[in-house]
């Protein structure tokens, strides 16, 4: 039996390896796209992605079980770091402060 995934908006971080990208996380950002999208825009990096980028963030939607790719940055570990707390920070304000 195949796993659905739920519908709405996540940021995934690829790694490339010899064989292409591969996804190894996946952040739930929400259902809402104007939501989704805010938090996308403050991650650093680059818009300027190639085949020669090692690391991806991937700005995606799920609906009725299937992705479908808004927005796409490629970064440095560094950066993904940062970008790490950024989502974690913009997270907890959505799910914390904003629902009072």
């Amino acid at each position: 039996m195949a796993i659905i995934p739920q519908s709405g908006f996540y940021i995934v971080v690829n790694l490339k390896t010899g064989e292409g990208y591969e996804s190894y996380a996946k952040f739930f950002v929400g259902d809402k796209k104007k939501a989704a999208e805010s938090i996308f825009q403050k991650l650093k990096g680059s818009k300027d992605v190639s085949e020669k980028s090692i690391l991806q963030l991937q700005l995606t939607e799920i609906a009725y079980g299937l992705p479908q790719n808004i927005n796409l940055l490629s970064c440095s570990l560094d950066e993904l770091g940062e970008n790490c707390k950024i989502i974690t920070k913009e997270l907890f304000k959505q799910l914390n402060l904003e629902k009072s």
